[in-house]
């Protein structure tokens, strides 16, 4: 599972690494964040043609969205954001069926946070925990975006653009934090995942491999991050287990 995670890097830097437009110019964005959550406006990346040379290739492009997917055929804002979706079963979920056929994308994170259970019982005690690259590079996630418009609405009203991120079954020491991953790719694997003129190749949905998972530092954080009125640089920081009043949250 993926609720909360950090991406600190500006857009046009970004761009620039992966060979892409930036368009996210005039939208307010949550950049540097440090506790990204469901419904604010995220960076992502996606491949689409030029309307104006359709026949021209696929270019990648950095758009902003509302990280809760909201399928074309939802009838209001209103309802729980769809912010994971598992892997595993996108294909038959109405809600993600149709825009894991050509809306596929990729999400930039610097690392995510889960909840790790140190405690069982009726309120089991659980450690904030970041993930993120040992060397710190950063990661590229699996995700699928969608173009909602109110319905009724014509073609000149501005469409809403959102996402959600593709969860797997966790790897290697990932597992002793949580059972769900979010669904990490590497370069190789991207432009066939964004390619928006056919499906993807089913062995893209598969969990990484396990020297994915071994790169990925785990890290017990601040209970700071329980809150989304918290941010700051602070949040990723290591701490060790109940060094602080309260680190050990009840959520």
């Amino acid at each position: 599972m993926c609720g909360r995670y950090a991406v600190t890097t500006d857009p046009a830097l970004l761009a620039a690494e992966i060979d892409a437009v930036d368009e996210t110019a005039g939208t307010e964005l949550d950049v540097p964040g440090f506790n990204v959550a469901p419904t604010t406006n995220i960076v992502t990346v996606v491949a689409r043609h030029s309307r104006e040379e359709p026949e021209a290739p696929a270019a990648r492009r950095l758009r902003a969205m509302r990280w809760g997917l909201l399928p074309h055929w939802q009838k209001t804002l209103s309802g729980p954001p769809l912010f994971n979706a598992r892997a595993e079963s996108i294909a038959e979920k109405p809600a993600f069926r149709t825009a894991v056929k050509s809306k596929r994308c990729l999400i930039p994170m610097d690392g995510w946070y889960e909840w790790q259970v140190l405690e069982d019982g009726p309120k089991p005690k659980k450690q904030p925990t970041y993930l993120t690259p040992i060397d710190g590079t950063r990661l590229y996630v699996a995700g699928l975006w969608s173009v909602w418009r109110p319905q009724g609405a014509g073609l000149d009203v501005p469409p809403t653009l959102s996402a959600t991120v593709l969860t797997t079954d966790a790897v290697g020491p990932l597992r002793e934090v949580h059972d769900r991953m979010p669904l990490v790719l590497t370069p190789e694997s991207f432009d066939a995942w964004l390619n928006p003129d056919g499906p993807a190749d089913p062995a893209l949905l598969a969990p990484p491999a396990l020297d994915v998972a071994e790169r990925i530092e785990i890290r017990p954080v601040s209970a700071l991050v329980n809150s989304v009125k918290n941010d700051g640089p602070q949040l990723t920081e290591r701490t060790e287990p109940g060094s602080e009043p309260g680190q050990l949250s009840l959520l």
